[in-house]
């Protein structure tokens, strides 16, 4: 959440065009919703299986991992949308 925020913030003080707050918010939705599904999945595991399974493990990490892809893919997004906006400040 505090990373949206902080993306929303710059995104403001840059002036995003309509499109590229759809992108943002779109990615940052995305992460949250795999989030959201990846605190499901792990509540599901440990009610199924409250022991140690190593496929509840592996529904587990596989859920994270998930949420990591995503969560790396909206830094590429981000850095594709900000970076050449923060550039171009720095040009006279």
């Amino acid at each position: 959440m505090a990373a949206a925020a902080v993306a929303i913030a710059i995104g403001a003080v840059l002036s995003l065009s309509r499109i590229e707050w759809i992108i943002l918010i779109g990615t940052i939705l995305l992460v949250l919703s795999l989030e959201a599904m990846n605190c499901a999945v792990e509540r599901v595991v440990d009610l199924a299986s409250p022991d140690y399974h190593e496929l509840a493990k592996q529904a587990k990490d596989l859920a994270a991992g998930a949420v990591l892809i995503a969560s790396i893919g909206s830094v590429v997004i981000g850095a594709m949308l900000f970076v050449p906006k923060i550039i171009a400040l720095w040009r006279p």
